[in-house]
């Protein structure tokens, strides 16, 4: 089980009340010609094609930066010599990694905010552009109820990675996205994230077992003056991911289980195992550590399960669905896979198992009319 996690002090928030309303909208059979405004080089067939990219948000002037991370097997979870390791990241087992690209660095608030303020929308409406079928699969993703204190707590906004959302919201940015760019773009699964930030490496860190060189790498707590850091300031890991170790910790797809990784011991090769939601809202998996860690929480292997106490200082009932208010430790990267989802695969990532139970009968008959139920 992993270590107690160590907490920021309360910061007091308080958050707005509001209906919860879930819009589907399709992932699938976007028109050639609708201006994504990709770059030619996001465009690729074979992993050999695959280069890093720029993608440019419509109608603003916000861009995030994607990484080829090259296909493979490697050996997942950390051997039981390693120092400070938990039992929750054995036993060791080989799985395999299909190519996909991920995000340079976690997603700032720029980019969160495009979507989560409707600030896209809004730019739009003042530059006197007519809404197109590019805008209205975007504009159809359900966006958070606004907040009632500034999220950031004071820690900086441009540049700085967006924190406190709960899983389901960091999802759903995910799904703006892809309609927004006619890329489908997800969380990494528990096993693509600890691949892409080992980069080949079995040490550690992925800059090797000596937490004596964290400070080239990582914000964490010795060094960050309890605050999050601008994204990209420090060295990134042999596959040129910023902030991997440190900053803020990142949400993954997966759920956590103490013991998920046992049912793999006699398994030659594991291929995309992902341990999926099953409609609890805890524990989910973060993973990478964060400004307010020790050395020992940012390690590769080092597994984070969400908990109550992470919201703990939310006065709703129910509690929010988006915000986490004593999370401030916490965001996410996105990645994208080079081969694009099968319809499975779409309905295998589906949210309605985090949909809260008064929306399920609305949601059902979504998903059935979009035929993913």
């Amino acid at each position: 089980m992993s270590k107690v996690r160590r907490f920021p002090l309360l910061r007091q928030v308080g958050l707005c009340c509001g209906c919860l309303v879930f819009v589907l909208a399709g992932t699938q059979g976007f028109a050639a010609d609708n201006p994504y405004l990709r770059d030619p080089q996001s465009e690729a067939k074979t992993e050999a094609e695959m280069k890093p990219y720029k993608q440019v948000l419509r109608d603003t002037e916000v861009e995030f930066e994607m990484v080829p991370i090259p296909g493979g097997v490697y050996t997942m979870g950390s051997p039981e010599n390693e120092e400070n390791r938990n039992d929750d990241e054995g036993p060791q087992h080989q799985v395999k990694i299909e190519p996909f690209w991920m995000g340079k660095c976690e997603v700032t608030w720029d980019e969160y905010d495009t979507w989560r303020l409707n600030l896209d929308i809004q730019r739009r409406n003042l530059l006197g552009r007519e809404r197109d079928e590019v805008d209205e699969q975007a504009d159809a993703v359900t966006r958070p109820t606004k907040e009632y204190t500034d999220m950031t707590f004071g820690m900086g906004h441009d540049g700085f990675p967006a924190i406190s959302m709960t899983q389901l919201a960091a999802k759903m940015y995910c799904e703006w996205l892809t309609e927004k760019t006619g890329h489908y773009y997800r969380l990494p699964t528990e096993a693509e994230w600890e691949y892409a930030c080992r980069a080949g490496t079995t040490t550690a860190y992925s800059w090797g077992d000596d937490p004596g060189d964290i400070d080239e790498y990582a914000w964490y707590y010795d060094n960050s003056d309890e605050t999050y850091h601008k994204v990209g300031m420090k060295k990134p890991n042999p596959w040129g991911l910023h902030d991997i170790h440190g900053n803020v910790a990142e949400w993954c797809l997966d759920r956590y289980e103490e013991d998920y990784y046992s049912q793999f011991k006699d398994v030659k090769v594991a291929e995309f195992p992902v341990c999926l939601p099953n409609g609890e809202e805890y524990p989910r998996v973060a993973r990478g550590g964060s400004w307010y860690d020790d050395p020992e929480m940012l390690r590769s292997a080092q597994r984070i399960p969400s908990t109550p106490d992470w919201k703990i200082q939310d006065p709703q009932l129910p509690q929010s669905a988006w915000y986490l208010t004593d999370a401030d430790f916490v965001g996410f990267r996105v990645v994208r896979p080079l081969n694009p989802p099968t319809e499975d695969e779409i309905k295998k990532f589906v949210l309605f198992p985090d949909v809260p139970d008064d929306l399920k009968e609305e949601v059902e008959a979504q998903l059935r009319e979009a035929g993913l139920q």
